[in-house]
């Protein structure tokens, strides 16, 4: 299967996994990409460049733009996860020093 039909398959499959119509989704990019262009992508019939990957990852809220151009396969965020991620970007170097040990604890703990 070709890159441009795999985007798409994943597009879908984290569209439908949001149960988010393609109507829905349109408006939440700002109106930058349409229905029928996010469709298009979808069926893998246009390629998806970065920026409207970024657009869509946002407007989807729960994925990458790497993860949508199919250059990682981390897949879709919980909404913990998410949080987390959002939290440990805001914090300095300390905050961010103190989260990765206890990380690192807890992570070893079965």
């Amino acid at each position: 299967m070709d890159l441009t039909k795999r985007i798409g398959l994943r597009l879908r499959e984290v569209r439908r996994g949001q149960s988010a119509s393609l109507a829905a989704l349109a408006p939440t990019t700002g109106d930058t990409l349409s229905k029928s262009r996010i469709s298009n992508y979808a069926q893998g019939l246009r390629c998806m460049g970065i920026e409207e990957a970024l657009t869509l990852a946002k407007a989807l809220g729960a994925v990458s733009a790497t993860y949508l151009l199919c250059l990682d396969d981390d897949g879709v965020l919980a909404k913990d996860e998410k949080r987390l991620i959002e939290c440990f970007r805001r914090m300095d170097e300390r905050g961010r020093a103190a989260v990765l040990a206890i990380a690192k604890t807890e992570g070893g703990r079965r």
